[in-house]
């Protein structure tokens, strides 16, 4: 997970996304140099921005990795300016390699099929419609919680009466450069073992 921190295009502001909302239902509490966005019918906090902090903290501008060292700084801002809650974050990996252990085909779609996928703290299954998909396979794993490029969050889904936890990536989805067109996932190749992360 990251954060953002543009002093030069927006001003003394980190943003620290957390899920994505429906832009009609969205409000907002603010908590001194702290706005606490949440989604009006859930009540789910979507996010935070804070003000007047980054400077504090000495961030350079740009993209920054959430770690625990960040994560403890953020909670000591949100108890000063009397959030009333913390931050409570999985800060494990979303992207990891995964090393496809089955494939089998869908039971009630012909383009898609069922794998489990070691992605190195447990097996897990996953649809997948990319037509080179096989066992045997190391391929990048985005897990459930993760943030694509798009945006698009990835949630337990279940296609087709087939649950699903997580996506295996193709090379576009992961918005890597001179990514093929045509459809596939990204299969890795080397030294790879399940559940290294992904950087990218």
């Amino acid at each position: 997970m990251h954060v953002f921190y543009n002093r030069k295009g927006i001003g003394d502001c980190l943003i620290v996304p957390l899920k994505q909302g429906d832009r009609y239902q969205i409000d907002f509490n603010q908590y001194g140099h702290v706005t606490k966005i949440y989604d009006t019918e859930s009540k789910e906090v979507l996010g935070y921005n804070i003000f007047r902090e980054g400077s504090n903290m000495e961030l350079e501008d740009g993209k920054h990795k959430l770690d625990e060292v960040m994560l403890a700084k953020i909670n000591q801002i949100l108890d000063r300016h009397g959030v009333p809650e913390s931050l409570e974050l999985d800060l494990s990996p979303k992207f990891v390699v995964g090393y496809v252990k089955t494939k089998e085909p869908h039971e009630n779609a012909d383009k898609l099929n069922v794998c489990q996928v070691d992605i190195g703290t447990e097996t897990v299954q996953i649809v997948c419609g990319a037509p080179n998909v096989d066992a045997g396979q190391h391929v990048v794993v985005a897990k459930v919680g993760a943030i694509m490029p798009s945006g698009m969050e990835i949630k337990e889904a279940n296609l087709r009466g087939v649950d699903s936890f997580g996506m295996i990536c193709s090379q576009k989805e992961l918005g890597l450069p001179n990514a093929p067109e045509e459809k596939g996932i990204y299969v890795l190749t080397g030294d790879l073992k399940a559940g290294e992360t992904f950087d990218f």
